[in-house]
């Protein structure tokens, strides 16, 4: 872990806990109060002579057929040395979050009757739900989470801040995650906690 005494030009890596700022976001389906970031992604199965979730569909393969990512300003907190920072993720923010989804729903052909739940949240949304094969994923980081932060760090008014460095960066070797080194635009937001919640087949 990096130490907060640095040159503040620099985009540094660090690995805290969240807390959230004045927004705290809700998970969309599985409604995970005091989030900073969630992700829900709707997948669709196209078999032979099947629908297809979008234009660029293959046979026999999935499709994203829904997608919804939001995140805002939060805070990170080392309780070893009492440092807090504002992280300046919201308000169109370019950030690039390498958060672990878990599939939450699982439509299959032989149980294709579906959870009033689903319907609801698919009928809010104007999805269709007739005869698919469907999966939902749900990504999130909630407050208490253990999350690391690259980007530059900045002290604005006495307030320290992390925020979106003005060039790509890379992310390094991700060995867990199978990830050689890229190169990303804006903050770089991982979060690694457990987030398999039980899968629900409807």
């Amino acid at each position: 872990m990096c130490s907060l005494n640095v040159t503040f030009r620099t985009p540094k890596r660090r690995k805290e806990v969240v807390t959230c700022g004045s927004i705290p976001l809700e998970s969309s389906y599985q409604r995970v109060p005091r989030c900073v970031y969630i992700s829900t992604e709707l997948y669709e199965f196209r078999g032979l002579g099947g629908k297809s979730a979008h234009s660029k569909h293959r046979f026999f393969s999935w499709g994203s057929r829904h997608s919804e990512k939001f995140v805002v300003d939060f805070y990170i907190s080392d309780f070893q040395s009492g440092l807090r920072a504002l992280v300046k993720a919201g308000y169109g923010a370019k950030v690039s979050p390498f958060v672990r989804e878990a599939a939450v729903v699982d439509v299959k052909r032989e149980n294709i009757e579906l959870s009033s739940s689903f319907l609801r949240w698919l009928a809010d949304r104007n999805l269709s739900s007739d005869d698919r094969i469907m999966r939902l994923n749900e990504g999130y980081i909630k407050e208490g989470s253990t999350v690391s932060v690259m980007g530059v760090v900045r002290r604005h008014d006495n307030v320290l801040m992390i925020v979106p460095p003005q060039d790509p960066v890379s992310t390094g070797c991700q060995w867990l995650r199978c990830l050689l080194p890229t190169y990303v635009e804006g903050l770089v937001l991982t979060c690694d906690d457990n987030q398999n919640a039980d899968v629900v087949p409807v």
